[in-house]
């Protein structure tokens, strides 16, 4: 016998287009479409004053000069109050002497959350996943990467995904296992027979690094 489901919402996916808010955040008003034309790293994390996500956002306040140089800007997002997230980014500055600088937008009716699939749409509280967006300069959905609650993120890794979906863009290429800025770039496969049986001096059709 076969239960009767209730369909699951459509999640997002990669080269999707993000949905658009507007929202409150420590940093004022702010909105998806204010970030046109520059790269964006929108996060959720599962509750203010807790330890992972605190030392996570100690990691991303101190690398973001480094992706500000990548025209990479962050945003957090959680359903904790606005006033909650003051008081934990004072906090923050206070303790360890690390003043977050990019917004962190309230969410406490979960709309947000909910369009970008960061909490089911039965949930009644943030305790869920550790989502990461990456959505380039036209506001599509470039990579999608969530950890667990009591995992913490790679804010280097994450430094290192955005440099390198901005390199393979760029060069037409792309960027193998661990790649950073200075390594070898490598050649789409080859899409044809004929393409395949082309010679390649010393190495496979299937895996070729770009010259010059």
């Amino acid at each position: 016998m076969t239960e009767n489901l209730e369909a699951a919402p459509a999640a997002l996916r990669i080269n999707d287009k993000a949905p658009g808010f507007a929202a409150r955040s420590t940093a004022g008003d702010v909105s998806l479409s204010s970030y046109r034309g520059r790269w964006l790293l929108f996060f959720s994390h599962p509750a203010d004053f807790t330890s992972v996500c605190t030392s996570e956002f100690i990691g991303f306040a101190r690398a973001h000069e480094s992706f500000s140089k990548l025209n990479c800007d962050l945003l957090g997002l959680s359903v904790d109050s606005l006033y909650a997230h003051v008081a934990w980014l004072r906090d923050i500055e206070r303790t360890f002497g690390v003043k977050v600088r990019f917004p962190l937008i309230e969410d406490s009716a979960m709309v947000i959350a909910k369009a970008y699939g960061m909490l089911d749409n039965s949930s009644e509280n943030s305790g869920s996943v550790r989502a990461t967006y990456v959505i380039d300069p036209k506001g599509i959905i470039r990579a999608i990467v969530w950890y667990p609650m009591n995992v913490g993120r790679s804010v280097g890794e994450l430094l290192r995904l955005v440099e390198a979906l901005q390199t393979s863009e760029r060069e037409g290429a792309l960027t193998p296992e661990g790649w950073k800025q200075g390594d070898v770039l490598l050649e789409p496969a080859s899409a044809s027979m004929e393409e395949a049986c082309e010679p390649y001096e010393g190495e496979s059709w299937y895996y070729r690094e770009r010259r010059g």
